[in-house]
């Protein structure tokens, strides 16, 4: 079908519209004129639907040593998740507190997400990186551990998680999928699963109702210390349908996903699991990484499966391309089936971008349609979507159905906040700051500012404008703009900078910290200079001032360190985080006489 038809057809994608509800004082409400229709009670409908309609279609896939791939049908993932559940139900778990799960997405991790939110228990996946980056410092995931209470744990690998349970000091169970006989009084999964169901597992699933928790997410660090962020069955529920009135096309081409986002963020845990789920599509477990020597693994699982949409990180798509572009035939399959290339959790510089468009119109006639939403785990996640062809990245869509987003000055940014049923009731034991995160109007304040394309126009999409907390002034009093900073700094930089810690906070100067890509580390020390200063200089010659253009900046040897929580599992950067664990680079930065890794223009 060619593009044009696609992005006219209400078959296939909704109309792009929204309405504007002016408030006085610079503030608007900003929401899509469509009602939300009707939408499931609790997520395991989903599951009963498909087993009930399409048993016998591929529901869930894993790689396997020696290259094959594990595989569950929807009948039989339907009939595993309810022995699951009973083995759950017998074991007579302590009440109210989690199920939790440490290690990485598989499909052991699936079926005790979905065990869990069939009886009404809820589930909480944290990042893997807590247990296995710690190096034997076990304080921060026993902190989360003592904050969930969980009323039985598991993981993959008792030598992995084993040292991290055996010294948390709870009494929760147990539960490995592999070595449990080396840990005492551990449970083997493969013994969970052979409980027949009885009746007791489908009157729990009676008993569940749209408030239910059904999960539970840790906030991603970005914004400080994790909060237990609460997951009703009606968010999750609203927000696919939200999703399934604007991407129209997911009820009549089931969506086959190739996806390695964890599951321990609203990405990948919400946004991709439970469009499969809503759609009773296909999802391929992905165990790469867009890192050095794990992208090989994603790059190898796309030559033998053909997403027809497939989300990722930007710093995903950047460590893709090489790949693509010396492989045509890889790239020919990749784009083939391809409705929607997705990303999220950053900003997509606009040299990547073009790069896909590239090769992409090398290997198919009809351009490939790049595409956007907003979020956050509070949200389940997706609240605007970019529903129709954006010429470049920015833009970040319009409320979907049964979103509204108000607008509101904060300084020279116009801060958004949302309403909607996608929007989480609270988190979990913490009074304070559920409070604190909603306004008068019961809107959420999720930190980000941004603003219409064209402000006379409501249907022109709403550009991210960054964090509000994040910016900061000069000594001058100018306010610096770190999202927006950000972005056009690595675009000016390119294809040099993988991304950019922005500094300055009380300084007389703007600057940036640069963490490189591989093939700008390769460059010869000279010409990566003088690229980087041509860069800068035509970031002041095209008009920014002292806020908008950087006067120094410094190369770091390395990438961002996901241990030490300068990058989020989704490949977000932590702005803040970054400033404190490069503190001595920040003051390398600034000593006079410069140190050799500063450029200026």
């Amino acid at each position: 079908m060619a593009a044009l038809d696609f992005f006219h057809d209400p078959q296939l994608l909704a109309p792009r519209q929204a309405v504007r509800e002016d408030l006085g004082a610079g503030q608007f409400i900003l929401r899509n004129p469509t009602p939300l229709e009707p939408f499931e009670r609790c997520v395991g409908q989903w599951l009963e639907k498909w087993a009930h309609q399409t048993p016998r279609a591929l529901a869930v896939a894993e790689p396997q040593m020696g290259g094959s791939w594990r595989e569950l049908s929807w009948g039989v993932l339907r009939e595993q998740v309810g022995r699951l559940a009973q083995s759950l139900l017998d074991l007579n778990l302590a009440p109210n507190g989690p199920v939790v799960v440490l290690s990485d997405n598989s499909i052991d991790h699936l079926l005790l997400l979905l065990a869990g939110m069939h009886i009404g228990r809820p589930v909480c996946s944290v990042s893997s990186g807590y247990s296995r980056l710690a190096k034997g410092d076990f304080s921060r995931i026993h902190g989360i551990l003592a904050n969930l209470q969980p009323t039985l744990v598991y993981a993959n690998d008792s030598s992995v998680y084993g040292p991290v349970l055996q010294s948390a000091g709870l009494a929760a169970p147990m539960v490995f999928s592999h070595g449990a006989k080396a840990v005492p009084g551990a449970l083997d999964f493969a013994d969970l699963l052979l409980s027949p169901e009885s009746p007791a597992v489908m009157q729990a699933f009676g008993e569940i109702r749209p408030e239910t928790h059904a999960k539970y997410l840790l906030t991603s660090g970005s914004t400080g210390q994790p909060k237990v962020v609460i997951n009703t069955h009606r968010m999750l529920c609203a927000n696919q349908q939200m999703l399934a009135q604007t991407l129209c096309f997911l009820s009549e081409e089931k969506p086959v996903l190739l996806d390695w986002l964890p599951w321990s963020h609203t990405f990948g845990g919400n946004h991709n699991m439970f469009m499969v789920m809503r759609h009773g599509g296909t999802l391929y477990i992905d165990d790469g990484r867009p890192m050095p020597g794990l992208i090989d693994k994603t790059i190898a699982h796309l030559r033998e499966v053909q997403p027809t949409v497939y989300f990722n990180v930007p710093k995903g798509y950047e460590m893709m391309l090489p790949a693509l572009e010396s492989d045509l035939d890889l790239a020919r399959r990749f784009f083939e089936k391809l409705r929607m290339v997705f990303y999220a959790g950053a900003g997509m510089p606009e040299s990547i971008w073009r790069r896909l468009e590239a090769v992409a119109s090398k290997v198919r006639t009809d351009p490939v349609w790049f595409t956007t939403s907003w979020g956050s785990t509070e949200t389940s996640p997706a609240i605007t979507f970019a529903n129709w062809h954006l010429k470049r990245p920015g833009v970040i869509g319009l409320p979907m159905p049964g979103a509204e987003i108000k607008f509101l000055p904060s300084g020279d940014k116009l801060e958004m906040r949302i309403r909607g049923p996608n929007v989480f009731p609270g988190y979990r034991n913490n009074a304070q700051a559920t409070a604190a995160a909603f306004d008068d109007q019961g809107f959420y304040c999720i930190g980000d500012a941004g603003y219409l394309a064209d402000a006379q126009d409501p249907c022109s999409g709403i550009v991210f404008n960054g964090r509000v907390a994040e910016d900061f002034k000069l000594t001058s009093g100018t306010w610096v703009s770190v999202g927006t900073l950000r972005i056009a700094l690595i675009a000016a930089l390119a294809p040099h900078v993988q991304d950019a810690v922005i500094t300055g906070h009380d300084r007389d100067e703007l600057g940036a910290l640069l963490f490189l890509t591989e093939g700008a580390r390769k460059l010869p020390e000279d010409q990566l200079r003088s690229d980087l200063q041509q860069g800068l200089r035509a970031m002041k010659a095209s008009g920014a001032g002292s806020s908008q253009a950087p006067a120094r900046v410094l190369t770091l040897p390395d990438t961002p360190n996901m241990a030490l929580s300068e990058i989020t599992d989704k490949g977000y950067l932590n702005q803040r985080t970054c400033l404190q664990t490069r503190a001595a680079d920040v003051q390398a930065l600034y000593a006079n006489p410069d140190t050799p890794r500063v450029v200026r223009p």
